[in-house]
């Protein structure tokens, strides 16, 4: 069997700077439980695997051939600033306690930081400290001097934006406590959320995943990723306890309690012009960078953020789907309890600047999930352009195919509903339900039911009881002829 050869830097002298070659053989190549063998850890030393890994890093943050002590402080100084919500005196007055004497350097790093970082915005990625921490010439010229005296920083703490800070959300700072909140131990807590993506490549028994494709009527396949029993109750464990107590934008009419598509429909019924845009591959196209900065936003520290993300998002595995596209990269599952929710909120900015465009041209805006609806009296030819314009620009593509622009000649449908004169069904809709009532009467329910619905009656009624919603008229009409099945 042929050696596996891995380069990596040799420490010596306090750095890392002498390139080795260490031959492996796959004879000694222990493999990790539960996953093929391909997925193995070797029998490297840990002063070389700690000096490998320092390099990993620094490439991700500009130290390139930094020893790992200077790594250390780099993070150190950076894990500081981040410890709470710091002015710039505050700022100075931590790092010169924490490095025993105040460099030259310090106020000026603090003073840069509350600058790119202000307060009662969205917490930083450490990284993108430790870049601005990199980018001034005293901090690095002063780099290999430094000596941390007080290694006791302050934990994490909650950091919420300004307008996140009433929110009712429990006070999470620290993965431990996460764990403790899940009511989970911290390794499980680590597997569930795979930051490393170790479940799209291992057993497929091991994965958290059901998959099942679903063929669209344009032709194209939706994936529908389905979290196994244990992560759906996490999932739902987050959806109520936080993402339920954040409100979302008032235009946003899709999965909430005591919305529908009627409230989603109802502010445009009458009017003289409706748009109607779709977004393509909604869920897919919310990123788990963009669910992890929305943690961070409400105030968890960034391994918390990072965890709670992993826990809400997912990347299909290279067996299920073969094409590299949005499924392939972190993204919310179709299917998880939790994606609505979050798909909503982390659509707000975008439903901020959708309204305001719409008020600038006297119209109305509400979106359902990924179907959006702009009415109002005046033309929607360029309107849709300013519109879809920012859609792409908050990372979100517009179905142009399925853009509508319906004036009041025309039958005005939204979601299945009309909206010309008064809100309505569809009269092919009410024409089908009825017929099948009617057959139900006539030849018996078992004769119907062509889907094979487990609970018909339940289904009927079901359906009678949302066109009563609507209509109640005509749903008055269905309900007789429903009281007429001999069940």
């Amino acid at each position: 069997m042929s050696p596996l050869a891995l380069s990596c830097y040799h420490a010596h002298g306090g750095g890392c700077s002498k390139p080795v070659l260490i031959e492996l053989s796959l004879s000694s190549v222990e493999p990790l439980w539960g996953y093929p063998r391909e997925s193995c850890r070797t029998n490297i030393s840990s002063r070389e695997r700690r000096c490998a890994h320092a390099q990993i890093s620094s490439r991700k943050v500009g130290l390139v051939g930094a020893s790992p002590p200077s790594i250390m402080r780099v993070h150190a100084v950076a894990s500081a600033l981040l410890a709470g919500d710091l002015t710039a005196d505050q700022s100075i007055e931590i790092l010169t306690r924490m490095l025993g004497r105040e460099w030259r350097w310090i106020p000026r790093i603090a003073r840069q930081f509350a600058k790119a970082f202000p307060s009662g915005k969205t917490r930083p990625r450490r990284r993108e400290v430790v870049q601005l921490l990199l980018r001034d010439r005293g901090f690095r010229r002063a780099l290999r001097k430094l000596s941390v005296d007080d290694w006791l920083i302050s934990p994490p703490q909650m950091q919420p934006v300004t307008a996140a800070a009433a929110w009712p959300i429990p006070s999470i700072e620290t993965v431990g406590a996460l764990a403790e909140w899940l009511e989970i131990t911290i390794s499980d807590l680590e597997w569930f959320a795979d930051l490393h993506g170790l479940n799209r490549k291992g057993n497929p028994k091991l994965r958290h995943y059901h998959y099942r494709m679903l063929t669209k009527q344009s032709g194209t396949v939706r994936l529908i990723e389905a979290p196994k029993p244990r992560l759906k109750e996490i999932q739902r464990k987050i959806l109520i306890g936080i993402l339920e107590k954040i409100p979302p934008h008032p235009a946003v009419h899709g999965f909430l309690k005591g919305k529908s598509i009627r409230t989603f429909v109802a502010p445009h019924v009458g009017q003289r012009a409706i748009l109607k845009m779709d977004l393509e591959d909604f869920f897919p196209s919310i990123s788990g960078a963009r669910v992890q900065a929305l943690f961070r936003t409400i105030g968890y520290p960034e391994a918390v953020a990072d965890l709670l993300g992993g826990l809400c998002t997912t990347v299909a595995p290279f067996d299920i789907w073969k094409v590299r596209d949005l499924y392939t990269q972190a993204h919310l599952p179709q299917g998880a309890p939790t994606s609505p929710a979050l798909a909503n909120l982390c659509t707000y900015r975008a439903d901020c600047r959708l309204t305001g465009l719409a008020k600038s041209a006297g119209a109305v805006y509400t979106r359902y999930a990924d179907d959006l609806a702009f009415s109002g009296a005046e033309s929607f030819e360029r309107f849709s352009i300013h519109a879809a314009a920012i859609l792409y620009e908050e990372g979100f593509s517009v179905h142009h195919r399925k853009t509508r622009i319906m004036r009041q000649g025309v039958r005005q449908h939204l979601a299945g509903l009309i909206a010309n004169q008064h809100l309505n069904i569809r009269r092919s809709d009410f024409d089908r339900l009825k017929a099948t009532l009617t057959n139900c009467i006539r030849l018996g329910p078992e004769t119907q039911n062509h889907e094979n619905h487990p609970r018909f009656g339940q289904h009927l009624q079901g359906k009678v009881a949302f066109v009563e919603s609507i209509n109640p008229i005509k749903g008055a009409r269905l309900r007789t002829l429903l009281n007429q099945i001999a069940w």
